[in-house]
């Protein structure tokens, strides 16, 4: 597949009381076009710091990344970003949030908005408000509203971090089946990984700050997956090994 995303050599320090600290420290990463890869690491590696900078929020101190071969100089309408703090507007209905952020090329919002709802199984809710939702529902609208925009790029970072392990693995499911329909480029950032091997082509561990690229494991198990898959159940406990957890 060809690239969509090339990230070379690039690091990012912060200063803390006099001193740099050093976060990111020389990245090389290419992302193919529709790729969909995971990043793993220890807490406070940086993960969420790089996931920054790929989407453009954050300028790397040295090396470049390229989205489609243009050099990254700020945020880009090509990409959302999905967050574990949320980003639906709670005055506004499902319907309504869905709406926002589509362009005037969109002569029926209202009916793009339907199908998205419907898509991820809010057909029903879209006069709603979020404080009607239960959290699975509201992260399905979030994701909704994410795709509504049709984006070339899926950000997100620990999307999932705040549902429980049910609710995760059903809008896991609800994800795989709506890329099946439309096709993404997707990096997510997780500490789960479980998670990053369910839904990955890659997975990426990241070292102890400053990250560095540790190891990259294939994912050659096509969809759909079962974790109980020998073959993923070996990859996870070479995953966590290499986490520094012998699982």
């Amino acid at each position: 597949m060809p690239d969509k995303i090339v990230i070379k050599n690039i690091k990012k320090s912060f200063l803390s009381g006099k001193q740099n600290q050093t976060v990111i420290d020389d990245i090389d990463l290419t992302v193919g076009d529709g790729e969909f890869i995971a990043i793993v690491g220890p807490s406070g590696c940086g993960k969420s710091t790089l996931m920054k900078m790929i989407a453009g929020f954050l300028a790397p101190d040295d090396g470049s990344i390229a989205i489609d071969g243009v050099v990254r100089k700020g945020p880009n309408p090509n990409g959302i970003l999905i967050s574990q703090h949320g980003s639906v507007f709670p005055w506004l209905t499902v319907q309504q949030n869905l709406m926002f952020g589509l362009n005037d090329s969109h002569t029926d919002k209202a009916a793009v908005a339907n199908h998205y709802a419907e898509l991820v199984g809010l057909k029903g809710f879209e006069h709603h408000y979020p404080g009607e939702l239960s959290g699975g529902m509201l992260k399905r609208a979030e994701i909704a509203r994410a795709l509504a925009v049709k984006p070339e790029i899926l950000y997100m970072d620990e999307p999932f971090s705040a549902l429980d392990a049910l609710m995760s693995l059903r809008i896991r499911l609800e994800l795989l089946r709506i890329l099946e329909e439309e096709r993404h480029t997707v990096i997510l950032i997780t500490h789960d990984v479980e998670e990053a091997i369910h839904l990955a082509d890659r997975v990426i561990v990241l070292s102890q700050r400053p990250a560095r690229i540790q190891k990259v494991f294939e994912i050659a198990v096509p969809h759909p997956r079962k974790l109980s898959d020998p073959t993923l159940q070996h990859l996870r406990d070479d995953i966590l090994r290499e986490l520094g957890i012998d699982a």
